[in-house]
């Protein structure tokens, strides 16, 4: 090309030294940053140029965009580029220069700011300079390098290891009165096994990275393919993946085998849908199949910077001086896989960490359990009780040290400032930090490693390999994605569910629909099946299509051309035929096609207009092509194409989708479903009958519990959809706010339809949701349904789950008054704001009185609120929003309709930060993902909608109903196990710290040490440590059934019974009484104790038989804590008071030079030992053993009495696998055999000893108790018992 030519322009990156940029002559800039309005001039050769930027410059990178201003678009050749770049500067490189943009057909479409990236194809070196990153990617925490100071500062960022670091830094200084050995010992283990644990989780991870990283990948060289790993790939590479193959980075798609341009991907790795997606490459690329060709490719990506939006892409592909935008449909994201096409061509755009899965990544917002909180407090409590101590032995020590213990020569040998009657201050400053020393052990440095370890087994064992949790149809377990918040689950109070693929299965069936003003179905739901069952009325059984239930002759087998108006039944048919994104797969029969839908009620519909004779069976990026049957006239059957022009996609914003179609004679029409909200909102004048008939189908639908949809179309003329469509255009290729600006360009075309009618889809109950609810809310729990679903749909629902009840009173708020839609209808949106808020003041405010005095009265009556999305938007201001979080907490249930995701996450955190309550949210799909991050545990449902749900969730189950187990079973034991392990952690540290506390005052409070440095070093982490975790482990009150049984049960976690202050404090006080008795028993009993050699017995020998009777007497005072004894807890204990006597035989033995040598075999030599072995330990516990007898005699807990009512029942412990297998019928032997695959990695049912007996999965798929169903609400309520009766 021509430098002189006027239609020249510089597109292309301009890197440069930022410090030089401006001191060159041919350059003038204004300082700061590059704005669009400020402009610079280049001068090549004789001509001036003026030239603008268009985005601000990236001063990371030191890169900036730059584009001609005001001329036409050309091309600039990479010759003249690198001529040009001399003539300007020597400090200035331009580099990567890319094709001018030229307008391609109709829509003109302009220049467009490309934004921070711009990929060059098939182009390394022009890459390079951008520095991209690299393809390998690193999930570790850790290198060879930095784990050893990066692990040591993860731990030492709790404050309890950092409390012993300091304690043990104490203990190398002469004040200490211990070895540094008594806390440095116990602090080493604890840290090396936390290290230990974090190098082998990096490991894995490591070991993960390598594999993925050298996974093979086709990648194009010299006009041929070579296989590389993944790591060497770099942005701008061309490559092919073969069929099952994984995306190896974010890819534009280029080619295909498959004739059409399309290819088919499985996102289950993204978002666990298995349902296959199809992806359209740009009909411009096509040709670039083969590696001669690909080689061939120059083109140019502008697009988006990297982003964590699955769903979203914004580019243009600059190719063949031409721009065409790019969208989601040409992106293949890493971690997909390819299937049903032989191999496709891509482009990389986006690597290794840039890549949009890698930028998912990240960890869910850490969560802390009430119960750990509260730990931090008892913590915080042991440390006030050190100072305490430290503080009365400071005291003492600065007043004991006088001249007139001239014996004790402590001005004459007085090795420090320790004891110097002189200078009583430094005294009592140096004794602080002497006593600090050795009282440490008060504050438990194994407590957090035992925790971790129990709730990490309870999480995997238990909760993992639970059969009860286990859904069989689907062959998918429980799942505890974090071992953080076990306990949490025994102490929720409020429960915040989804309705649909949570409360109901999202197996949507087309059940009624309401064409031109005329309803049709007379299908029965499932609920009046069960109640048509129980009243044994035979019901005719029909083969039917999955997703379709609709009965009714009138529209079946061409009958509808009878109708009073066929044309618009054949509109009906067509729109559900055509307006959709499913895809077709296998043979073009109606018997094998399946459909891939990207949701049920898209299939549903689709199957609906199969049946109804509009069979869709094969589709193209351009054309569907739908099999109608007696469409023109009755019997004949024929193949129809229609050419898709635009489609206007489905958003959570939008709630509507819409199609522009061209039929094959030539007529153009648009066909949109949606909302009935953003529908009839979008309606033209005329026809207002049929509008009002269908709304009241609608709601006599919505009242029946089922999902309604609208269905419009529109006529459009050739230049009205011309005009249009080059708006489309600009909008499809803008690179800012494409989203929005089509929305704009949708809202253009999607008004002034005509209403075709509605459809009526059922989403059935899961399995035992009414039983599951009935038990949780007898459980004291609280249950909000916030579903996007209509209220009168909401309503019949939370009637079938028996949510609400007739006996309840209700509060209903909402929207669809005629005040309101008075005032909607004048079109005011002020007005209609400020109305709408203050009628839900007003409401809010009446209710709340009204349920004060409901609630004032001993009527027992149940509250219920109902509020619609709209009026909630205005109930969470700021100043309504106290009334309506106390009028909610009084309520039973609470239900929410047409809320959006965000609104779910805002009342989450409302009772959650307002109220100060433990919540747990629980939902399936995408839009739940806010409001069970919001709560204080989030549940996911692994259902139908994918697995957004479950991957942003703390535990993952398959059904509602297991709700029952999780919170009641795992929830409750957690709770109440690691209630008792945190109270046995306190009183056993107290305990022998008292001990020592009481051995300081006969020492002169100098600090002297009762125990030896090792039987310090070793109490917390091997004399007491086992049977705790055992504890936390198996321990439990009540059997499974029971805990079912009797759900009140669960009220004592809400009510924090296990783990209080006054619980606290009933053990401090036992514990000041056994360590008075362990001491005083032992040195006051010492004098009379002769050694066989007739020698009294000295400090060590009372030390020894001290520690001794104390490792005893804990040891069996955890045991008088179990609600349940097992051999496991015997040997555990038995073990641990075992190892005490063996360390201390070896240790009396080896260490001559230390003063406990030989004590033991002193003390076992004399009766006097054996006599206080068995009585201080029984002096010791008798105070617990009164108390705890009067305690459940007087005042027993709930779980006591339980205990009491049940206690000549079996539990049957030793009933062993092969004694249930014996009565397994052979479907529940294969469904066990399932569970046991390589997920299952033991037998053991997760519960502690429970034997998979008659309170395992099998005893409840052999139950007789049926689980109750759901029922039809409307139907009861017409029904009276007198008619009942005359039915029978």
């Amino acid at each position: 090309m021509d430098a002189q030519d006027p239609d020249l322009c510089l597109i292309g990156k301009v890197i440069a030294d930022q410090r030089n940029l401006g001191k060159s002559g041919a350059i003038s800039i204004v300082k700061g940053a590059w704005r669009p309005k400020e402009t610079f001039t280049i001068h090549p050769w004789d001509k001036i140029i003026s030239y603008k930027s268009l985005s601000e410059i990236n001063f990371n990178r030191g890169m900036f965009w730059v584009q001609a201003h005001g001329l036409p678009f050309g091309k600039l050749t990479k010759s003249y580029a690198g001529e040009l770049a001399s003539k300007i500067s020597s400090q200035i490189e331009v580099d990567c220069i890319g094709d001018g943009i030229q307008s391609s057909g109709a829509g003109h479409v302009q220049p467009q700011a490309p934004g921070h990236r711009t990929v060059f194809c098939n182009d390394r070196e022009s890459n390079l300079l951008a520095k991209y990153l690299g393809n390998a990617v690193s999930t570790t925490k850790y290198n060879p390098f930095s784990f050893l100071p990066k692990g040591l500062y993860e731990q030492f960022r709790r404050v309890a290891n950092l409390y012993f670091l300091t304690i043990s830094c104490l203990s190398f200084t002469p004040v200490s009165p211990v070895s540094p050995i008594t806390n440095v010992v116990p602090l080493s283990i604890v840290l090396f096994v936390s290290l230990v644990k974090e190098a082998f989780e990096d490991w894995k991870r490591l070991q993960n990275d390598m594999t993925i990283n050298n996974s093979p990948v086709d990648l194009l060289i010299d006009q041929r393919w070579e296989s590389v790993p993944w790591k060497r790939l770099q942005v701008g590479d061309i490559i092919r993946v073969k069929q099952d193959g994984f995306f190896p980075a974010d890819l534009v798609f280029l080619a295909t085998t498959n004739p059409d341009g399309v290819c088919y991907t499985e996102t289950a790795n993204l978002d666990g849908e298995t349902n296959l997606k199809i992806r359209k490459a740009l009909e411009k690329t096509w040709d670039y199949i083969t590696p001669e060709r690909a080689s061939e490719f120059e083109g140019e990506v502008q697009c988006e910077q990297p982003n964590n939006s699955l769903y979203t892409f914004t580019g243009n592909l600059l190719v063949q001086n031409q721009t065409l935008p790019l969208g989601p449909n040409q992106i293949l994201l890493r971690g997909c896989s390819l299937r049903n096409t032989e191999y496709i061509v891509g482009a990389v755009v986006f690597t290794g960490h840039e890549t949009k899965v890698m930028m998912n990544a990240m960890n869910v917002p850490s969560k802390r359990s009430t119960l750990e909180k509260k730990l931090d407090k008892v913590i915080a409590t042991l440390f006030g009780v050190l100072l305490s101590l430290c503080l009365v032995g400071a005291i003492g020590s600065s007043l004991f040290v006088d001249v007139r213990y001239y014996y004790l020569q402590l001005e004459i040998n007085v090795e420090s400032e320790q004891f110097n009657p002189g200078n009583r201050l430094v005294v009592f400053v140096l004794s602080i930090f002497t006593l600090i020393t050795l009282y440490s052990p008060i504050i438990p440095i194994s407590l957090y490693v035992s925790i971790e370890m129990i709730k990490f087994i309870q999480s995997t064992q238990f909760i993992n390999n639970d059969l009860r949790m286990y859904h069989r149809e689907t062959n998918t377990p429980a799942l505890a994605r974090t071992s953080n918040l076990n306990e949490e689950l025994g102490q929720v109070e409020y429960i915040f569910s989804d309705k649909t693929g949570t409360l109901t299965r999202n197996l949507m069936e087309f059940f009624k629909c309401s064409v031109a003003g005329e309803t049709y179905g007379t299908g029965v739901m499932e609920i009046e099946v069960e109640v048509a069952n129980a009243e044994e009325v035979q019901q005719p059984t029909k083969t039917r299509d999955t997703g379709f239930n609709f009965d009714d002759a009138r529209l079946m087998s061409g009958a509808w051309r009878n109708e009073p108006n066929p044309d618009m039944c054949k509109e009906f048919f067509r729109c559900l035929a055509i307006c959709h994104t499913v895809l077709p797969e296998g043979e073009e029969t109606p018997d094998k096609l399946r459909y891939q839908a990207a949701s049920p009620d898209e299939a549903a519909l689709v199957t609906a207009a199969k049946n109804f004779g509009f069979f869709f069976y094969r589709r193209t990026p351009t054309m569907v092509y739908v099999r109608e049957s007696h469409a023109e006239k009755m019997g004949k059957v024929e193949d129809v194409p229609y050419e898709i022009l635009n489609v206007l996609e489905f958003n959570s914003t939008r709630k509507r989708q819409s199609v522009v179609c061209r039929y094959k004679d030539g007529r153009l029409v648009l066909y949109c479903k949606g909302a009935d909200s953003v529908i009839y909102e979008r309606l033209g004048g005329g026809n207002e009958d049929i509008k009002k008939i269908t709304r009241v189908h609608m709601e006599q639908y919505g009242e029946a519990g089922l999902r309604t949809l609208c269905l419009a179309y529109k006529d459009l003329t050739t230049d009205m959809y011309e005009s249009w469509n080059e708006k489309f255009i600009q909008a499809k290729s803008s690179l800012r706010d494409r989203e929005k600006k089509l929305d704009e360009v949708a809202e253009m075309i999607e008004r002034d339809l005509n209403l075709i009618g509605c459809t009526a889809i059922e989403d059935k109950l899961q399995e035992g949701v009414p039983a599951c609810i009935e038990t949780l809310s007898k459980a004291g729990l609280k249950i909000w349904v916030l579903t996007g679903d209509k209220l009168e749909t909401a309503i019949n629902i939370a009637y079938a789950c028996k949510l609400i009840s007739n006996d309840m009173k209700q509060f209903i708020i909402s929207s669809e008054t005629d005040e309101i839609r008075d005032v909607e209808s004048r079109g005011d949106q002020v007005e209609i704001a400020q109305f709408i808020k203050e009628m839900v003041k007003t409401d809010l405010e009446k209710y709340h009185q009204e349920a004060k005095t409901i609630l004032s009265d001993s009527s027992g009556k149940k509250l219920a609120l109902l509020i619609d999305g709209k009026c909630l938007m205005y109930a969470l201001d700021p100043s309504v929003r106290s009334t309506l979080l106390s009028l909610s907490l009084n309520c039973s249930s609470v239900v929410c309709c047409r809320v959006s995701p965000l609104q779910k996450a805002q009342v989450t955190r409302l009772v959650r930060k307002g109220a100060n309550k433990i919540t747990l949210s629980i939902g399936d799909g995408a839009n739940d993902v806010g409001m069970i991050q919001a709560a204080n545990i989030g549940v996911g449902i692994s259902g139908l909608e994918g697995m957004q749900a479950v991957m942003a969730s703390d535990f993952a189950i398959a059904q509602f109903r297991f709700l029952t187990d999780l919170l009641l079973v795992h929830g409750r034991w957690s709770y109440l196990r690691l209630s008792k392990v945190v109270s046995y952690f306190f009183y056993k540290n107290l305990t022998f710290t008292l001990t020592q506390f009481w051995y300081t005052f006969q020492t002169g409070y100098s600090g002297q040490r009762f125990y030896d440095d090792w039987c310090q070093s070793l109490y917390n982490v091997i004399f007491t440590a086992l049977p705790v975790v055992i504890v936390g482990l198996l321990d439990k009150d009540v059997s499974v059934v029971l805990s079912k049984k009797y759900p009140q049960l669960y009220k004592e976690g809400p009510n924090n019974a296990f783990f209080n202050w006054k619980v606290v404090a009933t053990l401090a006080v036992f514990s000041v009484y056994q360590s008075l008795v362990v001491y005083y028993f032992a040195v006051v009993s010492s004098t009379s104790g002769i050694t066989s050699s007739g020698l009294m017995l000295g400090h060590w020998d009372v030390s020894t038989l001290a520690f001794t009777c104390l490792v005893i007497t804990v040891n069996l005072r955890l045991l008088m804590m179990c609600s349940t004894v097992t051999w496991w807890h015997n040997i555990s204990i038995g073990g641990s008071v075992l190892l005490w006597f063996i360390f201390i035989c070896v240790y009396a033995f080896v260490f001559v030079n230390k003063g406990t040598f030989f004590t033991i075999y002193v003390l076992m030599s004399t009766i006097y030992f054996y006599l206080m072995v068995i009585l201080i330990p029984v002096v010791a516990l008798l105070g617990d053993f009164i108390y705890q007898g009067f305690q459940r005699w007087l005042f027993p807990y709930d779980y006591q009495i339980v205990q009491e009512i049940h206690r000549h029942e079996l539990d049957p412990v030793g009933v062993g696998l092969l004694d249930v297998g014996n009565d397994l019928s052979p479907e529940d032997e294969r469904s066990y055999a399932v569970a046991m695959l390589p997920k299952e990695k033991s037998k053991h049912t997760g519960f502690a000893f429970d034997s998979p007996g008659y309170e395992s999965f099998f005893a409840t798929q052999h139950g007789v108790v049926a689980p109750q169903k759901s029922w039809d609400v409307a139907r009861r309520a017409s029904m009276k018992p007198k008619d009942k009766k005359s039915r029978k």
